[in-house]
């Protein structure tokens, strides 16, 4: 049993779950009810921002499962390999996520307020810590 894998397994799946529900429930927030807008531009890019938010949360779903089944079966030959990619691939989700707040106009506590880069960096270790 590989506890930072099934760690980074574990956070993936509740990130999915929180990403999907909750955070749909946060964009609807700015969802724009503007009827004065007939070119239906703000609504033709909140639904861009909303269909980019879920490609996340597939994002998420898709390596949670790929967790899984590195964690439980033995369906893939090259672990290892698809493991240094994933863990590389939440290295740079951190690393953009950073970058972004870096870039954007700044707020109180924003590198806090906007902590996901913690939970990115965090599977990312775990991931690593999980290569055999």
């Amino acid at each position: 049993m590989n506890i930072p894998l099934i760690i980074a397994n574990i956070l993936t799946i509740l990130a999915f779950a929180v990403h999907t529900f909750m955070g749909d429930k946060e964009l609807r927030i700015i969802e724009p009810k503007d009827e004065s807008d007939t070119d239906f531009l703000k609504r033709e890019k909140w639904t861009m921002a909303r269909c980019g938010w879920h490609w996340i949360s597939f994002d998420l779903l898709f390596v949670s499962l790929i967790l899984f089944l590195i964690n439980f079966t033995d369906f893939f030959d090259s672990k290892n390999t698809i493991l240094q990619i994933l863990s590389l691939y939440f290295l740079g989700y951190s690393i953009f996520w950073l970058f972004t707040i870096f870039i954007s106009k700044d707020f109180p506590k924003k590198y806090f307020k906007l902590g996901q880069w913690i939970l990115l960096l965090g599977i990312s270790i775990f991931i690593f810590l999980g290569i055999k």
